[in-house]
């Protein structure tokens, strides 16, 4: 396994919540990144983040270790749950706050 999936890899399984972006929390470089953060605001739960602009190699990495083309990923107790569009479908729909208390993790925001 290269450097960058063993670094995946372990994020995501020592992460209740991880999500792969483009820039920052504070500073998303894409609008998609962008919404998925705002999503995880909304909801208020705590996530980890990882800037996959800081390597080549950890930007592909992620795309092969999901098997999934597109950044942001986002990743919930280790499942791959989507990028972007699936995570504004499952927030629209009240099933990504749903995943995120059936798997224990505290939301601050109301449904």
């Amino acid at each position: 396994m290269s450097d960058a999936l063993a670094f995946i890899d372990n994020e995501v399984k020592s992460n209740d919540v991880v999500l792969f972006m483009k820039g920052t929390p504070d500073f998303p470089m894409c609008g998609f990144s962008g919404q998925v953060v705002k999503i995880l605001d909304y909801v208020g739960v705590d996530y980890k983040a990882v800037n996959v602009l800081e390597s080549d190699e950890l930007r592909q990495g992620i795309k092969d270790y999901a098997n999934w083309p597109t950044i942001p990923q986002l990743y919930i107790k280790s499942e791959f749950v989507g990028g972007a569009d699936i995570v504004r479908e499952l927030f629209q729909e009240g099933e990504l706050q749903k995943i995120l208390t059936d798997n224990g993790i505290a939301t601050s925001a109301a449904e």
